[in-house]
């Protein structure tokens, strides 16, 4: 190994490095510096952060039972207000800070009544940073508090006090208001959006029943509000999740069941519902004090664990299957959908994300929970226990076909070999950051893409017609399509349990179909595939929709292209129409010559991509049930009313 010369040496090395050096944030300082740290992002998924914390805070008070409303305003001056009427902030002073508590918890990190102490024996505000942090990162914040006959008033700017605690009333209510404007200083945008929070606080909502959850938006010529109050609690969520899907069972399994300390005062609580209906595919939403436990753990371990061997021991016992012949977890678990929330004192959060629930003793809990509740069930229910193990059999008949589709499928060299589908026209790059893979609806249109593309970073896979349906089909059919092979092909990851996103070829995965209703159903159904066997292609961005143009209009030699009805008569209201030549409605890709497709669809210097993402998974999953099941005229309907899954993205 070649010495370094001294020059090498002194690159990147500080003059000096001593006490000096070192700086100190104080307060809420070190929320502004590194905001990504604490919540996540200054994109729109930090910005509507900042709003669920300071609903947690909301939530806690329910939890400990004295909340029973929360109202969440989008006001028209750009900011948030949350208030509740639970027992208020307290304002009393605090001896060793020389502050009001109100002032402590909103300006101090990891201050608050879950840090110890009997203010909140279970909190979901522990996964979160504060609502301190939402402070720290407003222009400005005020907080009212009713409590003891008066009201309390005191405001913020950036994480500083601009107006001390006072009293400007009195009042008979009681609770805390919490109005704040997110800093632009920090935040990408300060637009909050109302469909992602009516989202999540309909989620809220399901999980604490009897609570009432509004959200108004007062922001001109948005103005609209929704209310959510869900007596049933989850049993609800799950008939809302099963939406127009034929069930299996005549009403959904519901149990609830405390554990108490040796005080007798509640550790814990479990609450589970769950129904089967006549789909493929499984699905499960955890959560601990109210937190989505997307990366699961120990409780859905327990509950996973306690399904299987109740539907095993069940049909052992009545000799529908032999001890042989035990069926595995994925083969109990088709059709299901279900919710299990439990609610704890000391949640521990592990896992890439902190969405993973880790405490130990939660497994054998929900186990024990599931084993007696669910076994007593069927016992009582014979025709349906039947029929559901019955379906449970269907399945591994199902899998195994699978399986050997699979094994079938790789020896042929389809999942596993280096040799690309023979339609595929690859990129000359070799990392996989600089390449993208357009999905082309026809023959013909993939003929004009390869011709138009750019051969070093972007790919074409045409496809011919629409690929199978996957919402109702089992894996061993899917395997044996031929286009849907062809793409997991030439993707390199795999699908299902089997899939690897280290092995993914392309980085952008853009499905290019006709802009009309067709077109749309031909994006739906790749969409469903991605999401039900490729689905971190979705939650990690790696799946776009190309927008190509409707019209093409040519004045004084120069061609005009239009993605809207609205934006071509904008655009004829400005030039007029007079000279205007060649006005064309495209009825496909197929339309538009190599040069014209280039130009408007492929060029990442002027095209428009429209990037799928997994912000509402509980929605996304509810879309693809409804729209991809039995009944046709819920999915045409919605093709016809959203030609655009989401908003459109400048690539």
């Amino acid at each position: 190994m070649n010495e370094k010369t001294q020059d090498e040496l002194e690159i990147g090395k500080s003059v000096k490095y001593d006490a000096t050096d070192i700086q100190v944030l104080e307060g809420l300082e070190p929320v502004r510096k590194r905001p990504g740290m604490y919540i996540g992002s200054t994109d729109e998924h930090g910005l509507h952060h900042l709003v669920t914390e300071v609903v947690d805070n909301s939530i806690d008070e329910a939890l400990a039972g004295y909340c029973t409303q929360i109202d969440v305003c989008l006001n028209n001056d750009g900011t948030c207000s949350v208030t509740d009427n639970g027992r208020g902030i307290p304002t009393g002073i605090i001896a060793k800070e020389g502050k009001s508590a109100v002032e402590v918890v909103l300006t101090k990190l990891h201050a608050g009544g879950k840090f110890g102490g009997e203010g909140y024996k279970i909190s979901g505000g522990l996964h979160g940073v504060g609502v301190s942090c939402v402070n720290a990162l407003s222009t400005y914040m005020r907080a009212d508090v009713y409590q003891n006959g008066k009201h309390h008033q005191i405001e913020f700017s950036r994480g500083h006090v601009t107006k001390p605690l006072t009293i400007v009333g009195n009042t008979d209510r009681r609770g805390t208001v919490i109005t704040f404007l997110p800093d632009d200083e920090i935040f990408e945008t300060t637009v909050f959006n109302y469909d992602t929070m009516k989202n999540r606080f309909r989620e809220i909502a399901f999980l604490n029943k009897g609570l009432v959850i509004t959200l108004e938006d007062k922001r001109e010529g948005q103005e609209r509000n929704d209310r959510f109050e869900f007596k049933g609690g989850i049993v609800e969520f799950v008939d809302y999740l099963n939406k127009n899907r034929e069930t299996i069972l005549s009403a959904p399994v519901y149990f609830n069941k405390f554990n108490r300390d040796s005080k007798g005062e509640i550790e814990n609580e479990i609450e589970v519902c769950f129904q089967f209906n006549d789909s493929y595919s499984e699905v499960i939403n955890a959560y601990a004090n109210n937190i989505n436990t997307e990366e699961g753990g120990t409780h859905l371990e327990g509950f996973k664990n306690g399904l299987t061997k109740v539907i095993n021991d069940y049909a052992i016992a009545n000799k529908i299957i032999k001890e042989n012949e035990k069926l595995t977890g994925d083969d109990c678990r088709e059709g299901i959908t279900a919710v299990i929330s439990v609610k704890l004192r000391n949640p521990q959060f592990e896992g890439q994300t902190k969405t993973k629930l880790g405490n130990s003793e939660m497994r054998a809990i929900v186990n024990k929970a599931m084993q007696e509740n669910f076994a007593d069930y069927l016992d009582n229910h014979p025709v349906e226990a039947k029929n559901l193990i019955l379906k449970s059999i269907n399945a591994k008949r199902a899998r195994d076909a699978a399986r050997n589709a699979r094994d079938l499928t790789r020896r042929k060299g389809i999942l596993e070999s280096t040799t690309l589908p023979g339609k595929l026209a690859d990129c000359s790059e070799k990392d996989r950051k600089f390449c993208e893979i357009y999905i082309v609806e026809g023959d013909s249109a993939g003929g004009t893409a390869k011709t138009g593309r750019d051969r070093r970073f972007q790919a074409i896979l045409p496809l011919r017609g629409k690929i199978l349906n996957v919402e109702k089909a089992r894996l061993n059919r899917i395997l044996e399509n031929a286009e849907i092979k062809s793409m997991i092909t030439a993707f390199g990851t795999g699908i299902g349990a089997e899939f690897n996103e280290d092995k993914l070829r392309y980085n952008k995965i853009i499905c290019m179909t006709d802009a009309d209703v067709d077109g749309a159903h031909i994006r739906i159904l790749l969409l469903t595939f991605f999401f039900r066997y490729m689905r971190p292609l979705i939650e990690h961005g790696h799946v776009y929709a190309a927008k190509p143009p409707l019209y093409k209009v040519t004045k004084n030699k120069e061609d005009y292209y239009f993605y809207s009805d609205e934006e071509l008569e904008a655009w004829y209201a400005e030039n007029g129409r007079k000279g205007c030549t060649g006005q064309q409605r495209y009825k496909g890709l197929g339309e538009m010559n190599a040069e014209q497709l280039w130009e408007t669809t492929m060029n990442p210097e002027h095209r428009i991509l429209i990037q799928l993402t997994m912000d509402d998974a509980i929605e996304a999953e509810k879309m693809f049930n409804e729209l991809m099941g039995e009944d046709p005229n819920l999915r045409r309907q919605f093709i016809e009313e959203n030609a655009t899954l989401v908003t459109d993205l400048d690539v």
